[in-house]
């Protein structure tokens, strides 16, 4: 069992998944320009409030020690999380003209794999 408190794990993760899209947005703006690394934070930054907004329901829940109520939990906290992802994408398509729709997703599977990552180095 881990001795890591969950908020140490979600802030080392949420650290990670920014540096991640900064560096990417960086290399984005060298590549193609502003447009696309604006993009790629946008994209970045979905997953990085949907994170955040799942954690919160998750850490509602962790006083619960029966299995199927950390089941439940769990599954509340990944369905607010993807929940947000996307209303956050189709506000970002609606809103912001020059889009560059490819930057998008790259900075949303950046942010999204790097946290996989993230959690898979910190031994919890």
């Amino acid at each position: 069992m881990s001795t890591k408190k969950p908020s140490d794990v979600f802030s080392k993760t949420l650290k990670i998944q920014a540096v991640t899209t900064a560096a990417f947005a960086i290399l984005m703006l060298m590549l193609s320009g502003w447009h696309a690394s604006i993009s790629l934070i946008f994209g970045g930054a979905s997953v990085m409030i949907g994170s955040f907004a799942g954690f919160i329901v998750a850490k509602n829940g962790e006083n619960n020690t029966e299995a199927s109520a950390i089941l439940i939990n769990f599954l509340k906290a990944e369905v607010v999380k993807i929940l947000v992802i996307i209303f956050l994408l189709i506000v970002t398509f609606k809103l912001y003209l020059q889009l560059v729709p490819f930057a998008l997703i790259a900075g949303l599977a950046a942010a999204a794999l790097f946290s996989g990552l993230a959690l898979s180095r910190l031994k919890i």
